[in-house]
């Protein structure tokens, strides 16, 4: 177990979300302290799914703008994805993934699985994504999705034949992690 004495905190920005610069020791191997410096960005922990379909052997995945790949060499800044968003305060992993995938696909689905849970870039990012599989059919359709505008969502729903989804992924056409990992988790355990 690590032992660490925390030094200092200073709040960088909390615009959006918080970053955050820790000065800490970290206790070596060999019994000395160092002194390290690290930024740290907290913006929560998150959900994400993959909803399917085993007897129409579809997925239903969202595409939307994302600034951080545009601005890291992806000319379109577009991203294939899995439905997934941030935990609310005094809400579930469970109660958010439910919520999530009604905003952003439009359909209410009740049984959810959990597939794990994943820590998405501990180098630097607090967040802890909490990962689900989820059976969808057409008539639990109950509205177009899309996310919502208030928060500036503009989500495209996009229902595919598993297999076209696994070529993307194969391709390198989808290059979203939770997104390659829960329909890696989806091929592996067979659900569609």
């Amino acid at each position: 177990m690590a032992q660490v004495k925390i030094n200092d905190i200073k709040i960088l920005s909390d615009k959006h979300f918080v970053l955050k610069q820790i000065d800490y020791e970290l206790q070596q191997k060999n019994g000395e302290w160092e002194n390290q410096k690290r930024e740290v960005f907290d913006h929560g922990n998150a959900v994400s799914a993959v909803l399917y379909n085993k007897e129409q052997k579809t997925v239903s995945l969202t595409r939307q703008f994302r600034i951080a790949t545009y601005v890291n060499g992806n000319t379109s800044g577009m991203l294939t994805e899995t439905c997934a968003g941030l935990i609310d305060k005094n809400e579930s992993p469970e109660e958010t993934i439910k919520r999530e995938i009604q905003e952003e696909t439009g359909y209410t689905v009740e049984e959810i699985q959990k597939a794990g849970q994943a820590y998405t870039s501990a180098g630097s990012l607090t967040e802890l994504l909490y990962l689900y599989v989820a059976p969808y059919t057409k008539d639990q359709k109950v509205s177009e999705g899309g996310g919502l505008k208030k928060e500036g969502e503009n989500v495209e729903v996009i229902e595919m034949p598993f297999d076209e989804a696994i070529q993307m992924l194969e391709n390198g056409d989808i290059q979203d992690a939770k997104t390659i990992i829960l329909l890696q988790y989806a091929r592996l355990k067979g659900l569609v």
